[in-house]
């Protein structure tokens, strides 16, 4: 029998057991992404025979990172860097730094980055990294020797050409100035391409710090339009107010929009009325906190679910909307602005209810476009303007949402099953032509 890839006899792909350095009976968040390549199989036809490329992680990297802290001692921390996917390019995907990161984790974000690059057409494959740390309880100078040492650890498989990481949850460009210089120094030369979100003077670029709110704001306007959703007083809740939150929640509020409910780790916060982004960010600046906004009313951690609003944009972690609190939504329209935050079960009663979902994987894409617009601008040394990079971001946005909606009416599927059949047909295409080698 034939094992060419585009023929129409194909031998069964093979079924794997979990890897064994993951539990089976509990798997962690990279479940969820095994799931939905599961549910997409059924429409990549011929190419259902490299399907298996798609469950294991290319690369994995287990590191120690020993550290001296202010008071003398030695601290050692886990830390992880995973590259999913490298068939139609370099690994590219954040690193965080959480008190829970661990393996599974770190191996879902890779597998997410991968269908999130192919779904916008970037010329990259998924990788993600994290260290298990509570930044909080840390000093600037012992984050410092943190990311200097792990940066060390992985350098064996990071650079501009091979795996480019970036800021995600509890790092920003000075965590990627420091990974930047250290992995400079290492090799000898500035190579300002191997990470991405640095400041502008090190080469960074403009517009990258809203860059994936701004993403958010843009598929979720197209999804407004096709679902008769005016932008004007439309009623967005919020939950999470770090980067992508407080971004999208700007951009919708000058659009005419009404941020009618925030959450982050320190509360909530409703006010029929409207909340003014700004105020919410001094508010927490100069406290620490959400709650006590002027002119906002408390509500329980569960009780934001049920907040009543048009637009739900969950821009915190993953496994956020579950079986217990899907039925409370009553939003028409959720935005994902976190990676994962809708586990499947929670997807099939959205879906039954009529309620769109504009998956993470397009939704939150924003960040690593302008990511690849900074890679670019790095090698060529030539840097663009922020309303030309906005430009070029609305339009990739713009134009991949409008794409991906054809493909869920063609195959009457929701926004997320039609990602993944577009990203994982690319990814696997590029598998198949580029064969095994040897």
């Amino acid at each position: 029998m034939s094992t060419d890839p585009q023929t129409q006899t194909q031998p069964k792909p093979v079924q794997h057991d979990i890897p064994s350095y993951l539990d089976p009976n509990n798997i962690g968040a990279y479940e969820i992404f095994l799931e939905q390549v599961d549910r997409v199989t059924p429409y990549l036809g011929n190419l259902a025979y490299w399907v298996e490329t798609l469950k294991r992680p290319k690369r994995i990297l287990v590191v120690d990172v020993p550290i001296h802290l202010d008071d003398g001692s030695v601290a050692h921390f886990e830390g992880y860097r995973v590259q999913h996917n490298t068939s139609r390019g370099p690994a590219k995907g954040g690193i965080r730094y959480h008190q829970d990161v661990n393996l599974s984790e770190v191996m879902a974000l890779s597998a997410w980055m991968t269908i999130k690059n192919a779904a916008v057409n970037v010329p990259y494959g998924g990788g993600k990294g994290g260290i298990r740390i509570d930044p909080r309880k840390y000093s600037q100078g012992e984050l410092e020797r943190l990311t200097r040492r792990f940066t060390t650890e992985i350098g064996l498989i990071i650079g501009p050409e091979k795996d480019i990481p970036a800021p995600d949850v509890n790092t920003n460009p000075q965590i990627m100035a420091w990974m930047m210089d250290t992995y400079s120094m290492n090799v000898g030369r500035t190579a300002t391409g191997v990470v991405t979100g640095k400041p502008i003077s090190l080469g960074g670029s403009l517009g990258r710090s809203d860059a994936t709110g701004r993403g958010v704001f843009v598929t979720g306007a197209e999804a407004m339009k096709k679902l008769g959703i005016s932008m004007e007083g439309a009623r967005i809740a919020v939950q999470g107010f770090g980067n992508v939150g407080n971004a999208a929640a700007r951009i919708f509020h000058d659009h005419g929009a009404k941020i009618v409910a925030i959450q982050d780790v320190t509360g909530t916060v409703y006010s029929a009325a409207g909340i003014d982004p700004y105020k919410a960010m001094q508010h927490l600046a100069d406290t620490g906190k959400i709650i006590g906004l002027a002119g906002t009313d408390e509500l329980s951690r569960d009780e934001f679910w049920g907040a009543d609003c048009d637009v739900l944009i969950p821009a915190a972690l993953e496994k956020q909307i579950t079986e217990a609190n899907a039925d409370q939504i009553k939003a028409k329209l959720i935005v994902e602005g976190a990676n994962g935050p809708t586990i499947p079960a929670a997807d099939d009663i959205l879906a039954g209810r009529g309620v769109t979902v504009v998956p993470d994987v397009l939704a939150n894409a924003g960040g690593v476009t302008v990511s690849y617009f900074e890679w670019v601008q790095d090698f060529s040394s030539f840097f663009w303007t922020e309303d030309e990079i906005n430009q070029r971001l609305d339009r990739i946005m713009t134009e991949a949402f409008l794409s991906l909606w054809d493909v869920k009416e063609r195959h009457g599927v929701t926004l997320r099953t039609a990602a993944y059949i577009v990203a994982c047909t690319r990814v696997l295409e590029a598998r198949a032509l580029r064969g095994l080698y040897p």
